[in-house]
């Protein structure tokens, strides 16, 4: 763990997680489903169909990104492009497994009495079932997802509906993320303590003029976090 920034000592009562990439590897997953479809289309190369979901035509988990994909490639059909539809949902849930450490981590977050949280631009049932799946969900105090509120990140929106719920102050709470822009600015800007997931950052090309006030390279850094505000005696590989 790496401090980037000085920060007072007002003790933390919340700790709140971006989802994907943060708590799980969420690109490796989709890799995976996208591997799933080429081969079940016979083709080659599952990096051109990962990329059509990275052009911004529409969202990042929009299934009309596979049609596209496989209108240019003359392979559309509508039962084909439905089956591959189930099948990236499929095997995107199943390829998702939490990063090192990130289990052990909550689990003694929760034991220590913090309040835990997750705010993510997910939708409820993607976001569900992904922490159903990495035994993630019952650890949770609140689920925020861009549906509940009708915003996404950076937007400061989804970030104060969650303390709202947790019925605290941004500066009682800790955020972690891996996206300096859509994270960790946004919750900095409305007063959040704010960690940086180093070791979940898939985005190559975004801004990166903000700075968080820590630098975590493994989840279980928390803890120096909080031994740093005098809130933690302890580690998680004391334990």
């Amino acid at each position: 763990m790496q401090k980037m920034n000085g920060t007072g000592h007002t003790q933390i009562k919340s700790i709140l997680f971006d989802m994907d990439n943060t708590l799980f590897d969420f690109i490796k997953a989709k890799h995976a489903a996208c591997e799933a479809i080429v081969e079940h289309l016979g083709l080659k190369d599952s990096r051109e169909l990962f990329n059509y979901f990275l052009r911004g035509v529409y969202n990042f988990e929009a299934w009309e990104n596979i049609r596209d994909y496989m209108n240019d490639r003359s392979v559309y059909s509508e039962q084909v492009y439905l089956d591959c539809c189930d099948l990236y949902e499929r095997k995107k849930l199943e390829s998702i497994d939490p990063y090192p450490n990130v289990v052990e981590t909550l689990h003694q977050l929760k034991n220590m009495g913090f309040s835990l949280g997750v705010v993510t631009d997910a939708h409820i049932a993607h976001a569900r079932s992904r922490l159903v799946k990495t035994r993630l969900f019952d650890l949770f105090d609140v689920l925020v997802t861009a549906d509940m509120t009708g915003t996404k990140k950076p937007s400061p929106e989804i970030f104060l509906h969650s303390l709202n719920k947790l019925q605290i102050y941004p500066h009682q709470a800790l955020f972690i993320g891996d996206s300096l822009r859509r994270d960790i600015e946004p919750a900095k800007n409305i007063g959040m303590v704010t960690a940086y997931a180093a070791y979940g950052d898939r985005n190559v090309k975004e801004e990166r003029s903000c700075r968080a006030d820590y630098w975590l390279n493994d989840i279980s850094e928390v803890f120096e976090i909080l031994n740093s505000r005098g809130q933690c005696a302890c580690s998680l590989m004391a334990n």
